[in-house]
């Protein structure tokens, strides 16, 4: 299959013509692009936005390619509805990358002196916000000491011609490869990769075994090996279809300033690890696309992250609950910080059991909510009537204390402790309980397709 950027793209407006728009009047690259995504969301739509022309740049800009789980089902090749447990599959089954030795990003490249990332139209998204940021960047490494990569997205400050500050917050295996190699008094080699398809992006999310490449987990998302070219100026490899790539090394013993920013809290943190990326190379196709990931709780920014985790926690739950039957990290809880599950109850405390094992999966969790299967937890209503009517406090919450969670949440402390809430919303596993109103089916189907028939009639109005 295709596994660059713009052939997705294409495809994606062939088969959703109103979800890919084309933006051709001049936009800034200060705050233009993030109101455009707002205005929007306000609207609740969620198409892929290519900025045309960026005052001051030849480069154009696209944007929300990742932000509705419409674009991300069409990229997987599935329904919407099965997206979660199909990705759940697909990230299990690896595949090994292939090298290739002719790039399309070699085709512009600098170094040394002649890199300027002043060049690239690098937005600002909030007044808030200390400079120009790169969110786009899928950052790139090894493991100093077993060899093994890996890749995800940090925020990249832009800073000068050839440095840019950045956060390694998530503190999950990039954080842990600077640590190393800061302990042998070392930088770590990395590249920063722009302009990427969406599997390639899903799969630099995923939480595979310590001693597998993302770059695997990639390629059975793609179900073909991921094309991959080496670096010119550090020894590694990144997707080969990439727009932009910006080759460097995180500094070892060095920290500065980093933000505030706007984070998928919808909040402006400052909280910060404060590394510094110091650039040697920027190589790119012949005409890129610069690649943006609005910021903030913007669905570009946060969509993919609910779907990852909804897949890790499937994944974590299949292997000790018989009847899981979905599972949702919802927007409103940052697609981080809240998940829920519905389950068939087969044995009395299963409910209480899901708990720890959810908030085991993901540290940023920190608020789980498990139902019977007759929930919907794709829809929050539902899950906070059976919260309403199935919970009682005094025997259905689990309070953890003390707890690693995010950085970034701004209810935690400085150091990322947190407190955690578990509720039990199932009904009594065993013991009578109410009877829930059920309409009957077949009338619930006669009156679907008259309210269709009244729609067609009705037309649109003036």
């Amino acid at each position: 299959m295709s596994q660059d950027l713009r052939s997705f793209v294409a495809a994606y407006a062939q088969a959703h013509p109103d979800e890919v728009v084309h933006v051709g009047e001049p936009v800034s690259a200060d705050y233009d692009v993030m109101a455009l995504v707002l205005e929007y969301e306000r609207r609740r739509r969620f198409p892929i936005l290519i900025f045309e022309k960026v005052t001051g740049h030849d480069i154009p800009i696209v944007t929300n390619v990742v932000a509705s789980r419409r674009a991300l089902a069409f990229a997987l090749g599935v329904a919407e509805p099965t997206l979660a447990a199909e990705y759940a599959r697909r990230i299990k089954e690896h595949v090994k990358p292939v090298v290739v030795p002719d790039p399309p990003f070699r085709r512009r490249a600098r170094t040394g002196g002649d890199v300027d990332l002043g060049s690239l139209p690098v937005p600002r998204y909030f007044p808030g916000d200390a400079g120009r940021y790169l969110t786009a960047g899928m950052l790139v490494a090894r493991d100093p000491e077993t060899g093994v990569e890996t890749e995800g997205y940090h925020r990249f400050q832009v800073k000068g011609r050839d440095r840019m500050g950045v956060s390694l917050h998530s503190r999950r295996r990039m954080f842990e490869y600077a640590r190393r190699a800061e302990a042998k008094g070392e930088p770590l080699p990395c590249a920063v990769v722009l302009g990427l398809h969406p599997l390639v992006s899903m799969g630099s999310l995923a939480y595979p075994p310590p001693d597998v490449g993302k770059f695997e987990v990639v390629g059975g998302l793609l179900g073909e090996p991921l094309r991959i070219a080496p670096c010119s100026t550090i020894d590694l490899h990144v997707p080969a279809t990439a727009e932009i790539v910006v080759e460097g090394e995180i500094l070892p013993g060095t920290r500065e300033p980093e933000g505030p920013f706007g984070e998928f809290t919808g909040y402006s943190a400052r909280r910060s690890t404060e590394h510094v990326f110091v650039a040697k190379a920027l190589a790119m196709r012949e005409h890129p696309w610069f690649q943006s990931i609005a910021a903030g709780r913007a669905g570009d920014h946060i969509t993919t992250l609910g779907l990852v985790r909804e897949a890790e926690i499937m994944n974590a739950l299949s292997r000790a609950i018989p009847n899981v039957r979905g599972v949702h990290v919802p927007l409103s809880g940052a697609s981080a910080f809240s998940a829920y599950v519905s389950i068939a109850q087969s044995r009395p405390g299963e409910a209480k059991h899901v708990i720890p094992i959810v908030l085991g999966v993901d540290h940023y969790v920190k608020l789980v909510i498990v139902v019977d299967e007759d929930i919907d937890v794709f829809d929050e209503s539902d899950v906070l009537w059976a919260v309403a009517t199935r919970m009682q406090a005094d025997r259905d919450l689990l309070v953890i204390s003390g707890s690693l969670g995010a950085l970034l949440d701004p209810s935690a402390d400085e150091r990322g402790v947190t407190a955690k809430l578990g509720i039990d919303a199932t009904r009594p596993f065993g013991a009578p309980f109410a009877e829930k109103l059920v309409a009957a089916p077949d009338r619930m189907a006669w009156a679907r397709a008259l309210v269709d028939r009244l729609g067609r009639q009705e037309g649109p109005r003036a």
